[in-house]
């Protein structure tokens, strides 16, 4: 498996990660999607993409290093996703340790993420993979002014 970092002008980004992506976030459209990373690359967000041994991706990633006061540097996954026919080879594993390593690299002292409560499958993978539950994540819709 080979894991690349996509630039904001990949092609392979609306080829290759987000067919994968889509199967996480099905809202997403080509357009949507370029609007997001375009403006989110400018906050640090950035997508890797996993690549099985025949070139096909069968995974992403979304990403960003974040400072706050609570944990001080984290990496921040905001996207985790393996391709449907590619789930249990061990995509998801080795995006989370190339995760790691970028983290380690980055200074972080926590590699963080969210998890919709319905995702139990996702869950039970992220407590194998030695990640904990350390708090409850709260939202509130708001009305664009």
């Amino acid at each position: 498996m080979k894991i690349l970092d996509l630039g904001p002008d990949d092609a392979r980004l609306r080829d290759d990660l987000l067919p994968v992506l889509r199967e996480l976030r099905p809202h997403l459209t080509v357009e949507l999607f370029q609007e997001v990373y375009e403006k989110g690359y400018a906050q640090g967000l950035r997508f890797s993409a996993a690549y099985d041994d025949e070139g096909v991706c069968v995974g992403a990633a979304g990403w960003r290093v974040v400072d706050n006061t609570s944990l001080i540097r984290m990496l921040y996954v905001d996207d985790l996703v393996t391709a449907g026919h590619a789930r249990s080879t061990g995509v998801g594993r080795e995006l989370l340790a190339y995760l790691e390593e970028r983290a380690k690299e980055a200074g972080c002292l926590h590699l963080n993420l969210d998890s919709g409560t319905h995702r139990t499958d996702a869950h039970r993978f992220y407590l194998r993979e030695r990640l904990d539950i350390v708090a409850f994540h709260f939202d509130k819709a708001v009305e664009a002014g």
